[in-house]
């Protein structure tokens, strides 16, 4: 499956993942939007491309009729290290998780997300709340003041909604970022927590979603 591209393969990783986990593959949207992609168009080209290279199998009329036929080649592992008492801690449990790391998010102005796959890693699941979906490595010190530092992994909860004064990762056209939410009468914005960074505030013509819900992190050793 050399010819697929480094998002395909981690698309099709995550489709079997989630059928490993779950019994069942992910929709269409929620693809897209654990990819960051603009339209759920995006996952349907992949997952036709996934089909042409004969890595997976679609069944007409069925609703996530998904079967991985390849496994997926993973990328190699990211250089992480964390400290004794996580990787002990995730060794002893059985019901430790195997997150992806998704790609990169902003704790300062947004940046482009890298949606591709840098690897997973193995975590116990009491260090989250709630369980997360994936991690993203943030970028920048907007948030130090919530204890979340440049290269730290954040747990993402996948979900769509989210309430005021809640820590979200959100997406503001194409671009994705990690701040406090903060939903008023006119307006919604965007909070860092360091005092050296504005506030964004979201433009009714932007592109705004929430992608997720910020659920914990882990350190990698310095």
């Amino acid at each position: 499956m050399d010819d697929l591209t480094d998002t395909q393969q981690a698309i099709l990783a995550f489709l079997a993942e989630r059928i490993a986990a779950e019994g069942m593959p992910p929709s269409q949207t929620e693809i897209q939007r654990a990819f960051g992609f603009k339209s759920v168009r995006a996952a349907q080209y992949h997952l036709e491309a996934l089909e042409a290279a004969g890595a997976i199998e679609r069944v007409q009329g069925r609703a996530r009729g998904i079967r991985v036929l390849k496994a997926p080649q993973l990328p190699q592992q990211e250089e992480l290290s964390f400290s004794s008492s996580t990787t002990s801690a995730a060794a002893a449990n059985d019901d430790a998780l195997r997150l992806p790391i998704l790609g990169q998010v902003a704790a300062g102005a947004p940046i482009g997300a890298d949606a591709d796959n840098h690897g997973y890693v193995m975590l116990d699941r009491t260090f989250f709340h709630p369980l997360p979906d994936y991690l993203l490595k943030v970028k920048g010190n907007s948030m130090i003041d919530e204890g979340i530092f440049d290269g730290d992994l954040i747990g993402v909860h996948r979900t769509p909604s989210a309430r005021s004064g809640e820590i979200v990762v959100a997406r503001v056209d194409e671009e994705i970022t990690v701040k406090l939410l903060k939903i008023g009468k006119d307006r919604i914005r965007l909070l860092p927590r360091n005092p050296d960074y504005q506030p964004i505030d979201v433009q009714p013509d932007q592109d705004f979603a929430i992608e997720g819900l910020y659920c914990g992190l882990i350190r990698p050793s310095r």
